[in-house]
């Protein structure tokens, strides 16, 4: 069966996917074999998987509208799933603190969750006018970051829920896969229009104080696209280095 998903555990010794078979395996990393039985419980195709960061729990977002906590140990499911979004889940992740899970979906929302209680919080993060297919938290937690078939790509503030600043646009086709670097510094994007785009994070100069940077400030830009062969699915930076996957 076509895997939709893959992430591995912070220390790197574990892999998890996500499959259209409506499962999730986790893997040795060095030996390839897989560990234990497969996750089960989705009813629909499971497109994206996360590991928390003290890799004691694993996420997953379906097609069947849910999200679901197992733990990483026993693969037992972790209290019941998390249910609110209107559509499928295409995309779930971890704040960096391990304390909240956010999940964007075909409802053309986001939704941020309680990590331990499993409960919504706040409202639904709306501005989107597609599917919200990736998200993904700054690494400071203080910002999300969200990506769509609508061609934006959206920033909210984390506690609030805000929007902040405008949306960025320049894809001509729809964003699959958005992520922040280490430092915060760019944001990258990969799109169905068969680019990726890095974005600078850092406006050039500003006046403005503000709590965090304003990408809606004019010095906020994109580098040039950089042409793929085929939709990029998935993007990600890894140690100064930008990965993709088509």
């Amino acid at each position: 069966m076509e895997v939709m998903s893959i992430a591995y555990s912070p220390d790197g010794r574990r892999i998890i996917s996500g499959s259209l078979d409506e499962t999730i395996r986790i893997w040795d990393a060095e030996t390839g074999a897989a560990v234990g039985q497969p996750l089960q419980g989705h009813t629909a195709v499971v497109g994206s998987v996360a590991f928390s960061p003290d890799a004691r729990h694993i996420i997953s977002g379906s097609g069947d509208g849910t999200i679901r906590i197992w733990d990483a140990e026993t693969s037992a499911t972790v209290g019941k799933p998390l249910e609110g979004h209107d559509g499928r889940v295409y995309s779930v992740a971890y704040s960096p603190d391990g304390q909240h899970i956010i999940s964007g979906s075909g409802d053309n929302t986001i939704r941020i969750w309680d990590a331990t209680t499993g409960a919504a919080v706040g409202v639904p993060l709306e501005g989107h006018k597609d599917w919200v297919q990736s998200v993904a938290y700054s690494p400071d937690g203080r910002l999300i970051v969200s990506a769509s078939d609508d061609k934006t790509i959206r920033i909210w503030d984390a506690k609030t829920g805000a929007l902040v600043g405008e949306p960025l646009k320049g894809h001509t086709g729809p964003v699959l896969s958005v992520a922040y670097s280490a430092n915060e510094q760019y944001i990258v994007s990969g799109s169905g229009d068969n680019t990726i785009r890095v974005w600078d994070s850092f406006p050039r100069a500003s006046d403005e104080p503000s709590s965090y940077r304003n990408p809606a400030h004019p010095n906020f830009r994109a580098w040039p696209t950089q042409m793929v062969g085929s939709e990029t699915w998935e993007v990600a930076y890894y140690i100064g280095y930008l990965q993709t996957a088509v």
